[in-house]
């Protein structure tokens, strides 16, 4: 789909797309202009809280004599987990909190609690993903080169797979990331030298983190290193199932657009906010569940502005939502299990030959 086609069906005229660019213009200052003292505490609160219930998962994990407490203190290391790798991993390495100038929380200086190194997936998602959303050819995200989840994506006999791909890509998603990020890497056009410094940061970072949670902490457990091994390997699985779900959720659903590379040629600033709005979806969270997920249950909005605070994100939605109505746009929201089934609807579905789609559509 060329941005054109989608004005004209829209019934949006060039002048209309430019005053919506010219609209969010405004919101990003808004907000640009208001943050402050609040929003610095934020990110703040938000470190210490993750650092002390990561300590108390631990010493609950390794202390408890019973079953619940293990169950317990897992599920605290799991949340934990999701907490340091997308409210705070995710969007201070997208530059969120760059305007602090705090060394720490800086965009450059960030390395998350995962296997994959932070600079790469910046390049990768940053760059590759944010720029060109949905842009076939141009956005690697799109699928993540597993899945089909568009008719655009010529079909190939691996996609019959797609079930047993699926599974693993949502209990591996760390290691999706990772490997993707070191892909990009090598897409920069860099020689070989170049590529293969790349990958040995790929195996360090992978190295310390393996190392960190299957043999440095489990061994600090002493006699009780399989309650501790157990228990880090179930919270990185929870982890990685539940970043799975935040991203699908906000890419894949009925009505996430995706587009011909001929988007981006001459691409005006209001174009390229409007493809933001028709490649993303929103879905309903509560505050406890959309810190877990970075806010990311903000998708459109974090797509419009990937570098504004994540916890303003709630606010901009109000915005943002009111202009979507006032030029007709759609604005792709439903509760979290409606939003899931419709992801996992297109991922089976599009696994099958388009031959046999066709089949299934006359018959209906």
């Amino acid at each position: 789909m060329a941005i054109a086609d989608v004005s004209a069906y829209m019934h949006l005229s060039s002048e209309d797309v430019e005053e919506i660019g010219y609209e969010l213009d405004v919101i990003r200052r808004d907000v640009e202009e208001s943050l402050g003292t609040k929003d610095a505490a934020y990110i703040r609160r938000v470190i210490h809280f993750q650092r002390a219930l990561d300590v108390a998962a631990r010493l609950m994990i390794a202390g408890s004599r019973s079953k619940v407490g293990w169950v317990a203190g897992t599920c605290a290391l799991a949340y934990a987990k999701s907490i340091e790798n997308m409210e705070l991993g995710h969007n201070i390495s997208h530059g969120q909190w760059d305007w602090m100038n705090d060394p720490e929380i800086h965009s450059n200086t960030w390395e998350w609690d995962m296997v994959g190194h932070s600079a790469q997936w910046r390049y990768s998602h940053n760059y590759r993903h944010h720029v060109y959303s949905n842009v076939l050819g141009m956005d690697e995200d799109i699928g993540y080169r597993l899945l089909r989840v568009t008719t655009d994506q010529p079909w190939r006999w691996a996609y019959l797979l797609t079930p047993l791909r699926n599974l693993v890509l949502a209990a591996m998603f760390e290691w999706g990331i990772a490997l993707h990020g070191l892909h990009s890497e090598r897409l920069r056009g860099e020689t070989a030298d170049a590529v293969a410094v790349e990958k040995r940061k790929f195996l360090a970072k992978g190295a310390r983190q393996l190392g960190k949670d299957y043999v440095f902490f489990p061994a600090l457990s002493l006699r009780r290193w399989r309650r501790t091994l157990a228990a880090n390997a179930t919270a990185n699985v929870l982890r990685n199932l539940w970043v799975y779900v935040n991203i699908i959720c906000g890419h894949i659903p009925d009505g996430a657009e995706t587009f011909d590379p001929a988007v981006v040629k001459d691409e005006t600033r209001g174009e390229w906010y409007l493809r933001q709005i028709l490649g993303t979806a929103n879905f309903n969270a509560s505050p406890l569940l959309a810190i877990s997920g970075g806010h990311l249950c903000y998708q459109i909005e974090h797509h419009l502005f990937p570098d504004l605070p994540s916890n303003r994100l709630p606010e901009v939605s109000v915005r943002v939502r009111e202009l979507c109505e006032k030029y007709g746009l759609p604005y792709n929201t439903a509760s979290l299990p409606r939003q899931y089934f419709r992801t996992q609807r297109i991922i089976h579905g599009l696994a099958w030959p388009d031959w046999l789609l066709r089949v299934g559509r006359r018959r209906d």
